[in-house]
């Protein structure tokens, strides 16, 4: 799809649009909230899974298939437009709800977080391209605070929907009936009123003078995973940030409910910190735009560990709830950053591919945070574990600090000669 006339870049220029993309990835959001809240309670109770790594073997089915699903969506939607993968996003995860509601075994559970895992990679990464082609580059930041708060938001709603739902009725089906509700929504919404903006980031290459044609695939997944300094970084970070989700996804209610909380109190824990993390987004991500993504990051990092840490040493439901609003702040200083870092980085016409590359590295964390979590919650306890993700967290964030090149406002649209050439090398 092209467009006439001369490309209007910006959140005001574009503000039904990005609306209604924003409410698009909070009913995405949404639906996997629901799990969030009860999953891992379903596999103890119903399933009588003992075995953390049996326990979380649906997060490892959820991770890979979204890593590997965010990888096609960043490639796909530079050769045939964002909507398609968006409307099949849809499509794929409508009946996942349903296989978890009325499972008869928990394989049925593993395998409807394939077909959950490839919606969400789809569906939201397809919105954050969608954005980032609309909004510009000196609103990128805000536009993924934007998009990463309604997304985050809706998890930490719906979470704390699920938990009360699961109080008052059960922990299955009901809560699960809530998923199919919100991705209905937003397949409706995307079928009938997203437009394309594929043709937007085509014309914007073309008035930067740059080449029609995007780089092989192969150069620029060696570019965003290894090849590029500043993309390396972004790409490692962003996988230990989903590792230590994984581990507040697939360990804390059963570390909750291990020292006495009651489903809805666990439900309220399971919404705080993507609660913090939603509103705070609005700030960080706009705050990027002004002081750099660099530091941001680097500070997001170290934040995380030590509040990974806090909630092993302290104990209590309001200390607990401190330590995730912590860890919440720390996610919201490093999520929209990342992705903004790594749009400032590449070309308009491989920037959607990049993207892709980087959240596949990025939700991998999430399988590669429920094998380690499993394993060492299994030989050495719940709160070892924690504490392990909590320095390897830390870790990550000097790495950032010692490998990324923070870049000018100025440099983030069309003028990043050195990856050009290393491109062309």
């Amino acid at each position: 799809m092209s467009q006439a006339g001369p490309v209007v870049v910006g959140l005001r220029a574009n503000w039904r649009q990005f609306a209604l993309l924003v409410l698009v990835n909070a009913f995405v959001g949404a639906t996997v909230g629901v799990e969030r809240g009860v999953l891992p309670l379903v596999a103890e109770r119903d399933f009588q899974l003992t075995s953390q790594v049996a326990a979380l073997s649906f997060l490892v089915s959820f991770g890979l298939v979204k890593a590997l699903a965010n990888l096609a969506a960043g490639r796909l939607s530079d050769r045939v437009g964002r909507k398609p993968l968006l409307v099949l996003g849809w499509l794929v995860g409508l009946p996942a709800p349903l296989l978890v509601a009325w499972a008869p075994s928990w394989g049925w559970v593993v395998a409807a977080n394939l077909l959950l895992g490839t919606n969400q990679g789809l569906c939201w990464s397809t919105t954050v391209v969608m954005k980032i082609d609309l909004a510009g580059p000196r609103q990128r930041g805000l536009a993924m605070g934007l998009n990463e708060f309604a997304g985050y938001l809706a998890v930490s709603l719906a979470a704390l929907a699920a938990g009360y739902v699961a109080a008052v009725t059960a922990l299955r089906p009901q809560p699960f009936l809530l998923a199919e509700a919100f991705a209905l929504a937003g397949l409706a919404l995307s079928a009938l009123l997203v437009r394309e903006t594929h043709g937007h980031t085509r014309q914007k290459a073309r008035l930067a003078g740059l080449p029609a044609p995007s780089p092989p695939f192969w150069q620029v997944f060696a570019l965003a995973s290894w090849r590029d300094r500043s993309l390396f970084s972004a790409s490692q970070a962003g996988l230990v940030n989903n590792l230590n989700d994984g581990v507040a996804w697939g360990l804390f209610p059963l570390y909750f409910t291990a020292a006495g909380l009651d489903l809805q109190q666990v439900g309220f824990l399971a919404a705080i910190y993507p609660a913090v993390w939603s509103v705070a987004q609005l700030g960080t991500g706009a705050l990027s735009d002004r002081l750099g993504r660099k530091w941001l990051i680097v500070g997001g990092m170290l934040i995380q560990g030590a509040a990974l840490a806090l909630v092993v040493a302290l104990r209590g439901l309001w200390l607990w709830v401190g330590a995730l609003a912590l860890l919440g702040l720390g996610t919201a200083l490093v999520y929209p950053t990342l992705l903004a870092a790594v749009a400032d980085t590449a070309e308009p016409t491989w920037r959607a591919s990049a993207v892709g590359v980087y959240r596949l590295w990025r939700d991998g964390g999430y399988v590669i945070g429920a094998l380690l979590a499993g394993v060492l919650a299994d030989r050495l306890g719940i709160p070892s574990a924690i504490l392990a993700v909590a320095a390897l967290t830390a870790a990550s964030g000097l790495v950032v600090a010692l490998c990324m090149v923070e870049m000018l406002v100025g440099e983030k649209e069309g003028h990043g000669g050195g990856l050009r050439r290393a491109i062309n090398a």
